[in-house]
């Protein structure tokens, strides 16, 4: 799609947002993306993704899936990991690591918990 207006590019910012938001009817389900690009891969994000895949499927979390998407647009906090869910604002954590990505599956995802340590507000608050 060519965008030629403002209504176009609005067109594509909502098609995309559908895309990662979890709808209401989806209560109980819960999506983590992880900013996998240029900046994202070179501060580390790869193995944090494969991490986070990993303590999903050994703890058999058949209602959480973890997926790559491209630039978040906050390259200072990489490697960023966001969390979905319904009816809830979305979680941003900046910095993470495998070990701290554990440590958001431990408490956030089955705990309920945010891991306030890691967020973005957190991050934010040391500069």
């Amino acid at each position: 799609m060519k965008i030629k207006s403002l209504a176009d590019l609005n067109a594509v910012k909502e098609k995309a947002k559908l895309k990662f938001e979890i709808n209401d009817g989806d209560t109980g389900k819960m999506k983590i993306v992880v900013g996998m690009a240029t900046c994202g891969i070179a501060a580390g994000a790869k193995p944090i993704l494969l991490a986070l895949n990993s303590e999903i499927e050994s703890k058999k979390l058949s209602n959480v899936s973890a997926s790559q998407v491209g630039c978040i647009g906050l390259c200072e906090y990489e490697p960023i990991v966001e969390v979905f869910e319904a009816g809830k604002p979305k979680v941003t954590y900046v910095k993470m690591t495998a070990e701290k990505a554990m440590e958001v599956i431990d408490g956030h995802i089955i705990g309920g918990r945010i891991v306030k340590d890691y967020t973005i507000g957190a991050a934010a608050a040391t500069v």
